[in-house]
């Protein structure tokens, strides 16, 4: 801009000059300034153009970088409008899954909520622990076996002795207790739906007594389950009468998590057992091979004997042997020693 300025300056004071020649009426210094004035207005028009130049590089130069900062700008926001669009995308598939998992939740509810699902509900959950404890075993345990009272328990467990066979039954009270814990309704009618869940668990308490505990043909004590953890903590934790009602009658109440160590013991001992019986097998057929092996040192001991006595006669065999061979030698040297004599006397005879 000072350029500018200066020249317009320069352009200002020329004009002045010729304006004052004129008046001089000198045509040769009209002449001059006329070609001054020409050579003077090339060269501004010179500068004018690379000064338009300068500026239009100048221009170009900085609208490339305005475009790289936009590109550059445009880039990150395309990528963080991506990423935001991903994110979206997982949150609308995690809030589907929430939704699918609240159906789940409310179909199970509708499940529980019937009495013979829930029985079937606890039957499939106490498979599933048997099977994943001992695997498909008919000869551990049988699942649905009818008892000689005509009634079917729900598993029978073959353990070792002394506890013999054990029948677990599954047992799923479950209306009172959520009335009992459900904070919505007054302390009132919890309470009395807490009195009523006692009820409903001694009841199942002495179905499994009187059902499942057969003298001689069952175990003196059988197995409640639970397939629920938090109604199996419930009792341990504020009814202990209801425990010693169970213990009473024999009956151990397990949930899930407690019926699998249980069962894992039960099958710790079941092999310890088996080890033992193997041990015994072990040790008595070690007990025979020892008795065959004394025989085998009777008769090595009596092969040996015969082998000694056989060694003697060969020996004194081979004494004889020798003894007859130097005879032979030695009878053997007299013939010679004659056919010797006998050929010397011939030629004297002979010579003479």
């Amino acid at each position: 801009m000072e350029y500018v300025v200066i020249v317009l300056l320069v352009i200002i004071l020329v004009l002045l000059i010729i304006s004052f020649f004129r008046k001089q009426d000198n045509s040769d210094m009209t002449e001059r300034l006329g070609r001054f004035e020409v050579s003077i207005t090339k060269e501004m028009n010179q500068d004018f153009t690379n000064l338009n130049d300068k500026m239009e590089q100048r221009l170009n130069a900085i609208n490339d970088k305005v475009n790289e900062r936009l590109d550059q700008n445009f880039e990150k926001t395309n990528k963080t409008f991506t990423s935001v669009l991903e994110r979206l995308s997982k949150i609308d598939e995690a809030q589907k899954k929430i939704e699918n998992l609240s159906s789940d939740i409310v179909s199970l509810q509708s499940i529980l909520t019937d009495k013979k699902s829930r029985g079937i509900y606890g039957e499939v959950n106490l498979k599933h622990i048997l099977e994943n404890v001992f695997g498909v075993n008919d000869k551990i345990y049988q699942l649905q076996h009818t008892l000689s009272n005509t009634t079917i328990a729900d598993c029978v467990l073959y353990a070792p002795e002394p506890l013999g066979t054990i029948v677990i039954d599954s047992k799923f009270p479950l209306e009172n207790y959520q009335h009992m814990v459900d904070k919505k309704i007054s302390s009132t009618e919890r309470m009395v739906h807490e009195k009523q869940f006692k009820i409903d668990v001694k009841k199942h308490i002495d179905a499994i007594s009187s059902k499942y505990i057969i003298p001689g043909e069952t175990s003196d004590q059988a197995i409640m389950f639970l397939p629920a953890e938090a109604i199996f903590a419930e009792i341990n934790a504020y009814h202990s009468d209801i425990l010693d009602y169970a213990y009473r009658k024999k009956v151990w109440i397990c949930s899930p998590t407690t019926l699998i160590s249980t069962l894992s013991v039960i099958q710790m001992i079941i092999k310890n057992i088996e080890r033992d019986q193997y041990t015994s097998i072990i040790h008595e057929e070690l007990n025979k091979l020892g008795m065959e092996f004394s025989r085998y040192k009777e008769r090595w001991d009596k092969l040996a004997k015969s082998i000694q006595t056989v060694n003697k006669d060969v020996e004194n065999v081979y004494v004889t042997t020798e003894k007859i061979s130097k005879k032979f030698d030695m009878i053997n040297q007299v013939e010679v020693a004659k056919l010797g004599d006998d050929h010397s006397e011939k030629n004297t005879t002979s010579s003479e």
